[in-house]
């Protein structure tokens, strides 16, 4: 069962945008919790070859991680050991792509999104994440 309180969080994020940077590690604890309920995001997080994704806010020059694979995901703040791709952007992008009101591919295309290395893998964490907010669309009355 995903945490309530982090669930109240995160609509609260939704509803008055992140205050800082490292909120953003709150859904990845989501995405987390998610993959330990979802047969579905588990499926997918075994499937996929394991890899690291480096993020980082430009604005304000916070660098947080993603590891997936092997069936679990785990993240944290700073550099990742040999991420496989870098994706960088604004803070209001990320916010703008967290929230769905961005979409992927147009911020890549615009400019707003930098992506370094192995765009397949960064293909593959945006599946990982939409899926599992997908799955987990319930907890936010969606």
């Amino acid at each position: 069962m995903v945490d309530e309180n982090l669930i109240k969080e995160l609509k609260e994020m939704r509803e008055k945008g992140a205050s800082q940077p490292s909120d953003a590690l709150k859904m990845y604890e989501f995405v987390k919790q998610m993959a330990e309920e979802s047969e579905d995001l588990k499926e997918e997080l075994e499937d996929i070859d394991a890899m690291a994704v480096q993020l980082v806010v430009t604005d304000v020059n916070y660098k947080y991680w993603v590891k997936l694979g092997d069936g679990k995901i785990d993240y944290g703040e700073g550099e990742a050991d040999d991420p496989s791709v870098t994706m960088s952007a604004t803070g209001a992008t990320w916010a703008g792509l967290s929230s769905g009101e961005l979409d992927s591919t147009s911020a890549y295309m615009s400019g707003d999104l930098a992506i370094e290395g192995n765009l397949q893998d960064a293909i593959a964490y945006g599946e990982i994440v939409g899926l599992a907010m997908e799955e987990g669309a319930e907890y936010f009355g969606e």
